[in-house]
């Protein structure tokens, strides 16, 4: 397939992982922080074909994963309600929360169903005015154009019968967060591709002049990543930290201005929870008052939440790259994609499930089989 086979072109990959071998000297840890980077990285074993010494840390890059617990206990409490109808990407419906999940929910009856765009769900509350459809509005800000866009519309139509539950989380601060961790061994990232499609990098500059580490833009292929991380080593190796853009195909300095603009004006910054790790300040988005009518936060009362994690779940160490999922007791085991105990097993970008779709187990003691 024409502009996709390129960059998987194997010659080019050999080529790439010789010139990488090449210039590293030293040992360098790098962060990719994207979940679809991740699943590349693992499924095609590119950081097992690495130079000694250079090494692959698996970032908060999935949106699903950082979703915090309390949002998706709101959630199906909101689906609980009679006359509402709750709508989700397919991705969110197997997501553990504190006793159960939106697709078990779904079979004792609730109305919950999986759209392709929030516009479905826009217009779904125009087909059924009777009842109240609320959108669970997540991810990184790749998503928040098309949430910000479905707002605007409904306004337009002057529809009361649509809300949207917000849980928009922003990579910059993230990054600084990691940065900033007692314990932090990055020293390089790489940023994804898609949101940087949006954003542009103007973001990433100060990061990478305050803490002296070298970001590159990253796509999403094979050869995207084997560039990205040779880009970012050579940059270790000669002592830069710039921000630099592998993926000018996509990406511009200043981003995508009509998204930035729809962003802007539906969504004002905000502190937010992520899932196993924490709040980090000015990390999400929230609904600005203009548009507070929308949200279903305030429409819907549900009371106190309790919220408890899994205990055997790990997954905010394997968030921060911490942990691999190779270091959890329950992987593979007690979790697995149909038994998962938290969100990185569940989602398609989840570091736990790359590891079990690509057959990565645990490697039993000497002497147990």
């Amino acid at each position: 397939m024409r502009y996709l086979d390129e960059y998987r072109d194997p010659v080019l990959a050999r080529a790439l992982l010789s010139e990488l071998g090449r210039v590293v000297t030293r040992p360098w840890t790098l962060m990719e922080v994207c979940g679809g980077q991740t699943h590349t990285i693992v499924r095609q074993g590119i950081d097992e074909l690495l130079p000694d010494g250079v090494r692959m840390i698996h970032g908060p890059g999935c949106p699903v994963c950082v979703t915090p617990l309390e949002v998706l206990d709101r959630a199906m409490a909101i689906a609980q309600r009679p006359g509402t109808i709750l709508t989700s990407f397919g991705d969110m419906l197997r997501v553990p929360g504190t006793r159960t999940d939106l697709l078990a929910l779904r079979a004792r009856g609730a109305d919950v169903r999986v759209v392709y765009s929030p516009m479905d769900a826009v217009a779904l509350a125009r087909r059924t005015p009777d009842r109240q459809v609320v959108f669970l509005a997540v991810g990184f800000e790749t998503t928040a154009p098309a949430n910000a866009m479905a707002v605007l519309h409904a306004a337009a139509l002057g529809l009361t019968n649509f809300t949207v539950l917000v849980s928009h989380v922003l990579v910059p601060p993230a990054m600084t967060a990691v940065l900033r961790a007692p314990d932090c061994r990055v020293q390089a990232f790489l940023a994804a591709g898609h949101v940087c499609a949006v954003m542009g990098w103007t973001e990433y500059e100060p990061i990478a002049a305050e803490h002296r580490v070298p970001i590159v833009v990253t796509g999403f292929e094979p050869l995207d990543l084997l560039e990205g991380i040779l880009m970012a080593v050579r940059q270790l190796e000669q002592g830069r930290h710039e921000v630099e853009n592998q993926y000018a195909r996509a990406v511009r300095r200043d981003g995508n201005q009509a998204a930035r603009q729809a962003i802007s004006r539906v969504f004002r910054v905000t502190d937010r929870a992520w899932r196993g790790i924490g709040t980090i300040p000015g990390s999400g988005l929230t609904l600005t008052d203009e548009f507070a009518a929308f949200d279903a936060r305030r429409r819907f009362d549900v009371g106190h939440l309790l919220v408890r994690e899994h205990p055997d779940c790990v997954a905010g160490d394997i968030l921060t790259g911490a942990r691999t999922p190779l270091d959890c007791a329950a992987y593979g085991t007690a979790c697995t994609p149909r038994t998962p105990l938290g969100a990185p097993m569940v989602s398609a970008e989840g570091t736990c499930a790359a590891y079990y779709t690509a057959g990565r187990r645990a490697v039993p003691p000497t002497g147990v089989s």
